[in-house]
């Protein structure tokens, strides 16, 4: 069977063997150097790294100053990390529905539900494909509210020529071990004013100014003033991001055109929807969503041809923790029946994507 995840890993480690050598192995020079490449190769104004992408999304709600009963609104179409993020703030998730055809947020239920309470939206770029970031924006701005991006699936993705990780309040990334880019585990927080900046950077580790040199005693010159947390990437991580930074242009290219490949090979099969994409955007494929009718057939005819298939996530709202928050979602209703998901990664080729299509016309 081929692996529905593979993680691309560089051949050269010469970095993280110099780390592992050294005496300093926490957050040093090397975590600027990434965040500077980062910054570069995503076209940043300013941006954080942590040691997970979950780290990253608390830290940018807490940046946010979303607190105690204030309402986020979020997708359930998500990995569980989104939602949790919220409730570690004592916020109030309320689940917005979703566009059947691409799985990400409702523009028309994101209006729905604000409220006077609303102070953000975090939007989630399902797959890897773009929400609809300006009429995003104006409504946030209408109503004055935070917005932040979970761009766990969408490292070098883009809306309208705008890199993702420029448009919003914040933007979280993700570098888990499966991601186009991986530190082994970690993540980032990209914003957009030097103010936002600073607090990340407070809040990463403990709240305390890390830039103030410590007093003739030893210990941290500065005062907490603010709850923070340990969060901060470190030096082993981030030399392996920059040796993986080195790969990411021909590996989104190829993630791209495996994408691409999937709607051309694909369209017009019986019992099989694509997905819409629009042109003015770049998708990045972390997978390809599809939705099918008999999945369970479905998902046993793949399987029979060695190729992997995976619902990736269900609905979040499905977990006890989020029960009093379940709202009527239709489209999601209908998405969550039909959604599953097909591979991109380097083991995946033309050839095998041929093979499929040759064979899922037969039906299942």
């Amino acid at each position: 069977m081929l692996p529905f995840y593979f993680p691309t890993i560089s051949k050269d480690i010469s970095n993280v063997k110099k780390v592992l050598k050294s005496t300093y192995i926490s957050e040093g020079k090397l975590v600027k150097k990434f965040e500077s490449k980062i910054s570069k190769f995503l076209n940043l104004k300013y941006c954080v790294t942590t040691n997970s992408g979950t780290s990253a999304l608390h830290l940018a709600l807490a940046a946010a100053e979303i607190n105690k009963d204030d309402e986020v609104i979020i997708p359930t179409q998500t990995f569980i990390a989104t939602g949790l993020a919220v409730l570690y703030q004592r916020a109030r998730p309320i689940f917005a529905d979703i566009n059947l055809e691409d799985g990400n947020i409702s523009i028309e239920d994101i209006k729905k539900k604000i409220t006077k309470k609303t102070k953000a939206i975090v939007v989630v770029h399902w797959g890897g494909y773009p929400c609809e970031m300006d009429e995003i924006l104006k409504i946030a701005r209408k109503n004055n509210i935070k917005v932040i991006e979970d761009a766990a699936h969408c490292f070098g993705g883009k809306y309208k020529n705008r890199s993702i990780g420029n448009i919003s309040d914040f933007t979280c990334f993700s570098f888990q071990a499966t991601k186009h880019l991986t530190t082994g585990d970690g993540g980032l927080v990209a914003c957009k004013n030097k103010k936002d900046y600073l607090k990340l950077l407070k809040l990463r580790w403990f709240g305390f100014n890390r830039k103030l040199k410590p007093s003739f005693y030893g210990d941290r010159a500065d005062v907490v003033t603010d709850i923070g947390f340990k969060y901060h990437m470190n030096d082993y991580s981030a030399s392996l991001g920059l040796a993986n930074l080195k790969l990411m242009k021909s590996l989104l290219k190829y993630h791209e055109n495996i994408g691409n490949y999937y709607s051309k090979s694909l369209k017009n099969i019986k019992g099989l929807k694509l997905l819409k994409f629009k042109k003015d955007r770049k998708h990045t494929f972390w997978f390809y969503q599809i939705l099918v009718s008999n999945r369970l057939r479905f998902i046993k005819k793949v399987r029979s041809l060695k190729i992997p298939c995976s619902l990736v996530n269900f609905r979040i709202d499905k977990h006890d923790i989020f029960r009093k928050y379940k709202l009527n979602l239709p489209d999601q209703e209908k998405f969550e029946l039909q959604k599953i998901s097909l591979p991109v990664n380097i083991k995946i080729n033309k050839k095998i994507i041929d093979k499929l299509s040759k064979e899922l016309k037969k039906g299942w």
